[in-house]
């Protein structure tokens, strides 16, 4: 078993490189099988959440990209798009989102290994931005850099939409929900996987995470029209929006 790591080094990038790599082939059907499917619902919603893109020829970024689940939804509601970046600073994630790409045989994906708040991405470069169950991977001041980013790499007129997995506060089986993820995962994992307590660590961000209300207002504050929302009595949480044309 792997030392569980304190609360500050849980967010430190090289540490969350390494919980995404060594559970990156199991990542899909552990995600869904836990989720009892909520997953992929909910990355549908995210992308139905996203207002249209105003240009024709349409290039987006696809942020904290993991094995590109998302990218099915995005292409079926907008095959417009030109070109979706993909970026994602796990090496698993990215060899079995290499996988997909050949699989699906898209040349319109292209796939950079590399710490999201650390990239060069250039200002006012994408027509939207999407993200699926990466916030929580971030601390608040982390949130902070990636609202900051957000407003800046999107174009006048550029949108986002971007969901978390969340704490249902007010739900009344909320308790529930809170065992699932502190008890259940871990022992799945232990019987199932023989892990590192890897699968684990995604409860814990869960639970650490809250819900994206801190982060509307984080992107509000960078200029950007924000739009909250619940899912399934907020055990997941969303944002989306657009960033306003210049006047």
């Amino acid at each position: 078993m792997c030392r569980m790591p304190n609360s500050a080094d849980i967010y430190d990038p090289g540490f969350v490189k390494q919980v995404f790599d060594r559970c990156s082939d199991r990542y899909i059907a552990f995600s869904s099988l836990c989720s009892f499917g909520f997953t992929e619902r909910w990355r549908k919603q995210c992308v139905d959440a996203m207002p249209a893109p105003q240009a024709t020829a349409i290039v987006g970024y696809d942020l904290m990209a993991g094995t590109g689940e998302v990218w099915p939804h995005l292409t079926a509601r907008f095959p417009g798009i030109d070109a979706i970046v993909a970026v994602d600073i796990s090496s698993g994630m990215h060899r079995r989102a290499m996988e997909r790409l050949h699989s699906l045989r898209v040349d319109r994906i292209r796939f950079v290994e590399d710490d999201v708040l650390a990239s060069q991405l250039p200002d006012q470069s994408a027509d939207f931005i999407v993200s699926t169950f990466g916030l929580k991977t971030f601390n608040a001041s982390q949130h902070a850099a990636l609202a900051c980013l957000i407003a800046r790499t999107l174009k006048p007129g550029g949108v986002f939409s971007l969901i978390e997995a969340s704490d249902p506060k007010g739900w009344w089986l909320r308790p529930l929900y809170r065992l699932h993820l502190t008890w259940l995962l871990p022992l799945i994992e232990r019987l199932f996987l023989k892990g590192t307590q890897d699968f684990s660590m995604i409860g814990v961000y869960a639970t650490n995470f809250g819900d994206a209300s801190a982060f509307a207002e984080m992107l509000s504050r960078e200029g950007l029209e924000v739009d909250y929302r619940r899912y399934f009595f907020g055990c997941a949480t969303g944002v989306s929006g657009r960033k306003p044309e210049v006047e």
